[in-house]
């Protein structure tokens, strides 16, 4: 994977509501949690392509959703696992946190229903 995928460009420019912005955004990042706990792409390559600074800001400063900026802090942290626990600690922390995530966005996804 090396395209670096760009929230601002993906949801900004499809002149959707913040509503559909947020939908879009958890469905995307569920499809990366998946890939993640598939092996399909490692933790450092989700912090380059998609959990990056670019796209924390704009979603701290665009969408401006509590459990959206906590899903993104989350993804950043990712690779930090495998720099300071032991591999197996890092292997069982990070699929908690995976599974954290995929929590956060269902919730993200949940409370967008409530509001359409």
């Amino acid at each position: 994977m090396n395209d670096i995928i760009s929230l601002k460009t993906l949801l900004s420019a499809s002149g959707e509501t913040q509503a559909q912005q947020l939908t879009l955004f958890a469905l995307l990042n569920l499809g990366i949690i998946e890939s993640l706990a598939n092996g399909l792409i490692s933790a450092t390559d989700a912090l380059r392509v998609f959990y990056n600074g670019e796209n924390c800001l704009f979603v701290r400063r665009q969408l401006r959703e509590k459990t959206a900026d906590e899903i993104m802090s989350r993804g950043v942290q990712l690779p930090d696992l495998f720099d300071v626990l032991p591999t197996e600690e890092a292997h069982r922390e990070f699929q908690r946190e995976l599974v954290t995530m995929r929590s956060l966005c269902l919730k993200l996804l949940e409370n967008q229903q409530l509001v359409a």
